[in-house]
């Protein structure tokens, strides 16, 4: 997280010439949020899904990093196959620099080897703010520092892979496939380097029929840097209601602890960061997450009727 902000950073140091950063942000609850990283996971599942999440990194430092997202999908039947389509919106603001992206998402998924594989893509628009003009520099004739409001705008492109067997998945996806630069005034530019998606997990049952374990990974890189995320939670699902507790571990960076459920439909959950890089930062990150489910059913002449949420 720290090497994002720092590039961000960076470019304004550095922006007459241009600049790359390591642009995606890192959720706590990527399990729940699949959809942000990997088009293919849209309509997974036979439910509507909404998700707002909302992250605060670095609490309690001036100009922290501060996450907000939002983002609807659900499954349909056409044509004789299974689809899914998605919307999703984040704005993430660090300091005087905030960039915002609106995507459009669609899978197409089919049997194979026993299973289900999605195909996905991401199509949207990305959207680049510096608000230059509250800079605190020491010498502002500097012209490698812009100074004034700048904007911009670029095209942006996703792909990925989903693949699920029984209790268990795997997916891979490319974000920023198209390197999109956007130009930022006349003489300022950010260039978004492609970055990879690597997941996977398996569910475990217990001899309690009601408690699963559910472990999971999320590796990410841009070629340059890697950040890897292993979780496990202990999850209690009973007469409509889930509660779970899990633990996860990112070598080299934090360990973060989560509590939530899904109560009718109603999804909660809530995460602490605890770093454990070499930069010391005296207070974690808070991660909240709201979700609300509805149970789809498809029907293969193409008509969809929506019904209470049932919890599996």
């Amino acid at each position: 997280m720290f090497k994002r902000i720092f590039s961000i950073t960076l470019l304004l140091a550095t922006c007459a010439t241009g600049a790359k950063a390591q642009y995606d942000v890192n959720f706590a609850h990527y399990f729940d949020m699949e959809p942000s990283f990997n088009p293919a996971a849209v309509g997974k599942e036979a439910k509507l899904n909404v998700t707002v999440a909302y992250a605060l990194d670095f609490a309690g430092f001036k100009h922290n990093p501060q996450t907000a997202y939002a983002a609807a999908d659900m499954p349909f039947y056409a044509l004789k196959s299974y689809h899914g389509v998605g919307l999703k919106f984040m704005n993430d603001k660090i300091g005087l620099f905030t960039h915002q992206q609106l995507m459009a998402q669609y899978a197409y998924r089919f049997r194979l080897f026993g299973g289900q594989l999605a195909t996905g893509i991401q199509l949207g628009l990305l959207s680049e703010d510096f608000n230059g003009s509250k800079a605190n520099l020491e010498d502002s004739s500097d012209p490698a520092f812009a100074t004034s409001d700048i904007s911009g705008n670029g095209f942006d492109l996703a792909f990925g892979l989903y693949y699920t067997h029984g209790p268990w998945y795997v997916g891979l996806s490319g974000q920023h496939l198209t390197s999109p630069t956007v130009n930022l005034g006349e003489t300022n530019e950010l260039k978004i380097d492609p970055s990879f998606y690597l997941t996977g997990g398996y569910n475990i049952k217990l001899r309690n029929p009601f408690l699963t374990i559910k472990p999971s990974v999320l590796v990410r890189t841009d070629l340059s840097a890697y950040r890897a995320d292993i979780t496990t939670r202990l999850v209690y699902q009973h007469d409509n209601k889930m509660l779970y507790l899990g633990a996860g571990y990112s070598p080299t960076n934090s360990a973060t602890v989560y509590v939530g459920g899904n109560f009718h439909g109603i999804v909660v959950g809530y995460s602490y960061e605890m770093y454990t890089s070499a930069i010391n930062v005296s207070n974690g990150s808070h991660e909240f997450f709201v979700g609300y489910q509805m149970d789809v059913n498809l029907q293969k002449k193409g008509r969809n009727r929506h019904s209470a949420v049932r919890i599996l």
